[in-house]
């Protein structure tokens, strides 16, 4: 592997974006207390958790459990500015200080830009975010800033073109997605490489799938070795990569802790064998039947019932590809809601006629209408 920056960093990192809850609903703050003492004996240092997430409770959770209780100099905390949910530029930029607040850490290690896509970029250059993260890192109050990113690697080139001072990005990366014509994880990670930027790595387990594969590919990883979890893979096939910080885990529970850190404690990374076995994963993946959607939303430019094609062929393929029906049924309610829904289809073919693809979209929608709803 490259010198690059954090190289040194323990690969392994604590999302605190799934923290265990209480039946109440609130977070479980002394199961989190065992979990963050669990990671730092394990070597871990880097925390992330967000402004938005759990609102406001995950940044609180950070002060109970990992900044009251631990020296300062033992761990390194971050967390992100979301201009989607900002009033206007004096909100957003309060956000830090509400952070700040809420964890109680002083200062942050790492401080992002959360989000970025060409939804809400408009947002973030409006607001004068990007000076505003370097004017913090300026006055110490953020040693790293960058931002994580969720859209095509050419805006991902565009930006790092814009802003080549990043110390480093967050990029959505696992071998499901590698080359996912919707997500390009790979294509994003070169991206990131070509500007020599390093990269903190989310989702790479993919929200849970990749710890329970469809069979096809279970048999694959187990056959390669049957003493590994099927998170363990997907975990260690990113670290693998070069130019990793470190790859976030989104723990929920102690069990999660204890798997994640008994193979990342003494992290090597995939040599040629196992690398084989997670290309013959992907190529069992690619096989199994699903709607090849390449979410270009050429389809719902002229829709007149609204319906959100892709994002319902994408709740549709985490039942096809995965099982999980019950996640792709929430899946779908989530991305309609006010929306159009599928068994509104009124079969004009507009869809069908713009389709680079050109998939039977209005078979697919009657094939979703009776799964999904």
């Amino acid at each position: 592997m490259s010198d690059y920056f954090g190289k040194d960093v323990f690969k392994l990192g604590f999302g605190l974006m799934r923290l265990p809850k209480l039946a109440d609903g609130s977070i479980d703050i002394e199961q989190t207390k065992d979990m963050v003492d669990a990671f730092l004996a394990a070597g871990g240092t880097y925390f992330d958790t967000a402004y938005v997430y759990d609102n406001g409770g995950s940044e609180a959770a950070a002060k109970a459990a990992l900044v009251d209780r631990v020296p300062r100099e033992k761990f390194t905390l971050a967390t992100k500015l979301n201009a989607g949910v900002a009033k206007d530029e004096e909100d957003a930029k309060k956000q830090f200080e509400i952070s700040l607040e809420r964890t109680g850490a002083g200062y942050f290690d790492f401080y992002l830009l959360h989000a970025l896509s060409k939804g809400n970029i408009k947002k973030y250059d409006d607001f004068h975010l990007w000076d505003y993260a370097k004017g913090l890192k300026e006055k110490g109050l953020v040693k790293h800033w960058g931002f994580s990113f969720h859209d095509t690697p050419e805006m991902l080139d565009e930006l790092l073109t814009a802003h080549p001072d990043v110390d480093f990005i967050q990029l959505q990366i696992n071998y499901a997605d590698w080359e996912n014509p919707k997500v390009q994880s790979r294509a994003c990670w070169e991206v990131a490489r070509k500007h020599g930027v390093s990269v903190v790595v989310m989702e790479p387990v993919k929200g849970g799938m990749l710890a329970n594969p469809p069979k096809p590919v279970a048999e694959i990883l187990e056959a390669a070795d049957p003493d590994s979890s099927a998170a363990s893979w997907a975990v260690r096939y990113v670290a693998s990569l070069d130019g990793i910080i470190t790859v976030l885990s989104g723990m929920s529970n102690q069990e999660q802790m204890e798997d994640n850190t008994s193979y990342m404690r003494d992290f090597c990374p995939l040599d040629e064998k196992e690398q084989e076995a997670i290309t013959q994963a992907q190529k069992a993946l690619a096989a199994i039947p699903s709607i090849a959607c390449t979410g270009c939303h050429y389809c719902t430019d002229g829709c007149p019932m609204e319906i959100p094609i892709p994002e319902i062929f994408t709740a549709m393929n985490r039942n096809l590809v995965y099982g999980q029906l019950e996640e792709a049924k929430k899946n779908y309610n989530w991305e309609t809601k006010g929306k159009g829904k599928a068994s509104d289809c009124v079969q004009c073919g507009q869809c069908e006629g713009v389709c680079p693809q050109h998939l039977s979209v209005i078979d697919y929608l009657q094939q979703s209408a009776e799964v999904l709803e």
